[in-house]
């Protein structure tokens, strides 16, 4: 390999001597042995064309001092910009003439500088069995270059020389020495040249020109040149390299500081080396194309600065600035909107509207920015007359409601009213008590009698033995007062019943988003107890899942486990579904299971309640078996007539009967095994039986 070095080296020289000296015969060829050489040239837009052709000159020299041929030294050329191009291969041409018209053919590309890119294909392309290379023949690479690389060199050139190419750099002008040491092979005092100008570029072959071909005086005496010692027929003289002067003792040199003596034009800084200079600038400056004068680095106009919005150069190098409105973030690089609505910076009232750094404010439904454009007043339709109620305007923001006076139900147009003592002004046969309620009336008993299935006339009948769980909705649309009402409307069910260990056993379940066992059927044995318990309740709020609520009572709450006499007892197994608005789930599956597993299912809506799915819980007869009304205050005339009435003979197992009454009056409960629930049906068909009666009456009066 040192045998290869100093070749190589002499081979770039020779360049050179054939200009620097005449010549005083044909000229004389190296014969080096076989070698495999590429020119690697940096033809970036930063090479002048006549510095170009200075360049390809220099190539043609060095090629006329070479054996060239197929079997002794093979040339191929790349050229590289911000690409690499191969020019010609090591096993195109094999005849000097070839070589020489492929060179002055070359057109340079006028780019970027990627060094890098350029060994690497030398590397994996140029140097290839393909390309012309071959096997024991040294792999030579002569760089030429005059600027820094734009990508990185050092690994590549590593890797490279690791696969056995002897590299040279030369650099010219505005080279990078750290550059073309990372890329040459070692002892870099061999393979690492540098000069001021193309012009110059021959001047660094002189060292190598007697280490070629031959033994001269220079080699054979002691010479004493601090430089170089260049030989001639019997004699030699020293001379010294570019950029120093020779002593008066003809043998040692002085270098040229044109920095030093004030001989240069540079704006900033003087770089000397002998004989030349160069010129570079401070941090944060890149030297214009006159090469003396600076100006800053636009390090934004990299385009690689990743900037959200604005990208701002500085000396050190740049720094990211977002629009008006917006923050940078940690990152340096993203902007974000300044949302002052999220951080509490605004004075609306109601509504916060954001936009980058600003705000604007609006108002809720039924409201009406003022002109403070902060606050708001509600739209009173009410107050400005613009309404059609006949009695009574309530008014909500941006729209009302009509209500009538005491006495009086809203008709169906919600907005005219209608007197509600219907007791007072229709015959009702009531045989006891009539009590009007809103748009209707039911008929009570005296205490210890119970209303009949015709809704008019008392009995004295008591309920059997039933093991009942009523379900009650405590979402979040029944309200806390309404809520209470719902749990009188229990203790109002809890009272008609003869509850015991042996007769009524009543168990509760709440439910909203998730299902709550209150109290199971065995835990309270007497009507107090369970009241008590039903007071205590507290209220759950949140959803509507009416069909979780149906899973938990079939799979759970007339389980055995939780007070369920067993079902070869035959008692009837009762079930009753309080809602006030939608299923927020399907009720379906457990809503059909639960009549599947003989529980008799009573529905009683409230409000929204949806008809639909109070029919699909209900059991057969349907109308029977659900109730429903609009308003909270109304449930307790649905417990008034919810008398849970199951004859003592047709109930088997253990039954406490104090008055037991004949059952010839009674309907047969679903074959003896139907709840007491049944006459509730009955009972509320007996009303729909009077509305229909009272309807007549109006509109025979009209």
């Amino acid at each position: 390999m040192a045998h290869l070095s100093v070749c190589v080296s002499v081979l770039v020289a020779l360049a050179t001597l054939a200009a620097a000296r005449p010549k005083a015969g044909p000229e004389q060829k190296c014969k080096s042995g076989p070698v495999d050489l590429i020119f690697i040239i940096d033809s970036s837009r930063s090479v002048r064309p006549h510095e170009f052709e200075t360049m390809r000159k220099f190539m043609i020299d060095i090629i006329h001092t070479l054996d060239v041929g197929a079997n002794t030294t093979r040339v191929g050329v790349v050229q590289y910009s911000s690409q690499v191009q191969s020019e010609f291969s090591l096993k195109t041409y094999s005849k000097l003439e070839d070589m020489v018209k492929g060179i002055n053919e070359i057109i340079p590309l006028a780019q970027g500088t990627m060094t890098g890119l350029a060994i690497k294909y030398t590397m994996n392309v140029a140097f290839t069995a393909d390309e012309g290379d071959r096997a024991k023949v040294p792999n030579v690479a002569v760089i030429v270059t005059d600027g820094r690389p734009q990508d990185r060199v050092a690994e590549v050139a590593a890797e490279a020389r690791e696969k056995g190419i002897e590299i040279f750099a030369v650099g010219v002008a505005r080279a990078d020495m750290t550059s073309l040491r990372a890329m040459a092979s070692p002892p870099f005092e061999d393979h690492v040249f540098q000069v001021e100008s193309f012009d110059m570029i021959h001047q660094f072959g002189f060292q190598f020109q007697d280490k070629l071909c031959g033994v001269d005086l220079c080699l054979e005496s002691d010479h004493g040149c601090e430089h170089i010692c260049e030989s001639s027929p019997g004699s030699f003289q020293c001379i010294c390299l570019p950029g120093y002067t020779l002593n008066e003792d003809g043998k040692t040199c002085s270098a040229i500081d044109l920095c030093a003596e004030g001989k240069h034009d540079c704006e900033q800084i003087c770089i000397s080396s002998p004989g030349s200079f160069s010129c570079d600038c401070n941090a944060g400056y890149k030297l214009n194309d006159d090469k003396k004068t600076c100006m800053m680095i636009d390090y934004c106009s990299f385009g690689n600065h990743s900037c959200d919005h604005e990208c701002v150069s500085v000396l050190s190098g740049y720094h990211c600035r977002c629009n008006e409105g917006y923050n940078l973030l940690e990152d340096g690089k993203t902007c974000q909107p300044i949302d002052l609505c999220a951080e509490g910076k605004h004075d609306c009232e109601q509504i916060c509207i954001s936009s980058p750094g600003s705000f604007t404010c609006d108002c809720n439904a039924g409201y009406k920015l003022n002109d403070d454009k902060k606050t708001c007043t509600m739209i009173d339709l009410c107050a400005e007359g613009k309404h059609d109620c006949e009695q009574i305007c309530i008014s909500s923001p941006g729209s009302f409601t009509c209500d009538c006076n005491a006495g009086y139900k809203l008709n169906d147009d919600k907005k005219t009213c209608t007197n509600l003592d219907l007791c007072n002004s229709v015959e009702h046969g009531c045989e006891h008590q009539c009590v009007s309620t809103p748009g209707s009336y039911y008929c009570i008993c005296p205490e210890g009698q119970l209303l009949q299935e015709n809704g008019k006339t008392c009995g004295t009948c008591k309920s059997a033995n039933i093991d009942l769980v009523l379900i009650i909705d405590g979402s979040k649309s029944v309200r806390p007062q309404n809520f209470e009402l719902v749990k009188q409307f229990v203790n109002q069910v809890v009272d008609s019943l003869d509850v015991s260990v042996h007769g009524t056993r009543v168990g509760l379940v709440q439910y909203s988003s998730r299902v709550r066992t209150e109290f199971p059927l065995n835990m309270y044995h007497t009507a107090d107890e369970i009241k008590a318990a039903v007071m205590k309740v507290d209220y759950m709020e949140k959803g509507t899942m009416t069909g979780l609520a149906l899973k938990h009572l079939v799979e759970n709450s007339f389980s055995e486990a939780e007070g369920a006499r067993a079902a070869n007892r035959n008692i009837p197994r009762v079930g009753l579904v309080f809602t006030d608005g939608r299923s927020q789930d399907d009720i379906t599956e457990f809503a059909k299971k639960a009549k599947e597993a003989g529980i008799t299912m009573y529905a009683v809506g409230v409000g929204k309640a949806v008809e639909d799915e109070l029919r699909e819980i209900a059991s057969e007869p349907v109308d029977k078996h659900f109730y429903y009304t609009t308003d909270f205050s109304a449930i307790n005339t649905i417990a008034e007539n919810l008398k849970l009435n199951v004859c003592a003979e047709e109930s088997q197992g253990e039954i406490e009967v104090k008055d037991p009454c004949a059952c010839e009056s009674l309907v047969e409960f679903q074959q003896a095994t139907m709840s007491t629930l049944e006459q509730l049906t009955q009972k509320l068909a007996g009303m729909t039986a009077r509305l229909e009666d009272l309807e007549n009456q109006l509109l025979s009066r009209k």
